[in-house]
């Protein structure tokens, strides 16, 4: 187990304590924008989903996610940031985007398949 002592207020130096708030600071900013445009993004894909759903096409696009992985480790490397980290992080985006595709599609499928008879949906 490793320790640090920037816990320790009494050993730690009060510019060294005051480096490592306004680098902290920075980096909460940072996460509260990332999150935010997370969001943002998630509101897209939510609507490419249901433009999926209402015309059929599949919740997945490989082309597309390919065109994108390879996009995302261009922007990575001209921004030096490991490529692979950026890949992986993109999949991870991908496969929830996905996820939230398969959802819509399923839930619109319910819809669709009841409204003949909505009595046959309607909870017992």
């Amino acid at each position: 187990m490793t320790t640090s002592n920037t816990g320790n207020a009494g050993g730690v130096e009060p510019a060294v304590r005051a480096e490592l708030a306004r680098l902290r600071e920075s980096i909460d900013n940072i996460d509260a924008a990332v999150v935010h445009m997370l969001a943002e993004r998630f509101k897209c894909t939510q609507q490419v989903g249901h433009l999926k759903a209402a015309h059929q096409l599949p919740p997945a696009d490989p082309s597309r996610e390919a065109q994108q992985i390879a996009r995302l480790r261009s922007l990575a490397e001209n921004a030096r940031l490991d490529p692979a980290f950026a890949e992986k992080l993109l999949n991870f985006i991908i496969a929830e985007v996905i996820r939230h595709h398969e959802s819509i599609a399923d839930r619109r499928a319910a819809r669709t398949s009841c409204r003949p008879a909505l009595s046959a949906c309607a909870p017992k």
